[in-house]
C-alpha cells in the first residue's frame, strides 16, 4: 500500500474532526504560516499532520492516525513523509510539543530539549505559548543529516 500526502486547508473538516477526537488543538488551524496534510492510501484516509514553518526551522503540528488504523505503522510512515517534505522545503530543525507521544517521536529520531533551548519563533507560537500545557514535552530533530 503506497501512502501519499495531500495538502489540505486548516478549515478541512476531516482534519478538525480527527484532531478533536484525539483531543489535540484546533483553535489556530486557519491562521497563516501553517500547512496541513491528509495521508491517503488506496483512497482511504489514514491520518493528518501539519507543519508551521519559520524559515529554516519549523514546528511539527499534530500528527494523528485515523481511528481503527493505529498500531500498524502508519504514524511512522506519515512522519517520514512529513520529514522529507520539511527537508525539501529547506527546514533544518523541526520542533514539536507532545503530552502523550514522546516515546514515539524518540523512536523516530527526536530528542527531548528544555524550553530554553528552543528558538523564540517556536516558543512564541500559539501551540507553545497557550494551546499546549507547560508540562508538554518539547522535542527537536536535526534535518541536516
Amino acid at each position: 500500500m503506497t501512502m501519499r500526502m495531500e495538502k489540505v486547508p486548516g478549515s478541512d473538516s476531516g482534519l478538525k474532526t480527527r484532531l478533536a477526537e484525539a483531543t489535540l488543538p484546533v483553535d489556530d488551524l486557519e491562521e497563516g504560516g501553517r500547512s496541513f496534510f491528509r495521508f491517503v492510501a488506496e483512497r482511504e484516509v489514514l491520518g493528518y499532520a501539519g507543519i508551521e514553518e519559520f524559515g529554516s526551522i519549523a514546528l511539527l503540528r499534530s500528527v494523528v492516525v485515523a481511528n481503527g488504523k493505529r498500531g500498524r505503522g502508519f504514524g511512522q510512515e506519515m512522519l517520514a513523509l512529513l520529514l522529507a517534505h520539511a527537508r525539501s522545503s529547506g527546514v533544518e530543525a523541526l520542533y514539536l510539543l507532545t503530552t502523550s507521544a514522546a516515546a514515539f517521536f524518540e523512536r523516530n529520531g527526536f530528542v527531548r530539549i528544555g524550553r530554553s533551548e528552543a528558538p523564540n519563533e517556536i516558543l512564541e507560537t500559539k501551540q507553545a505559548s497557550s494551546l499546549c500545557p507547560v508540562s508538554a514535552t518539547l522535542m527537536k530533530i536535526d534535518l541536516t543529516n
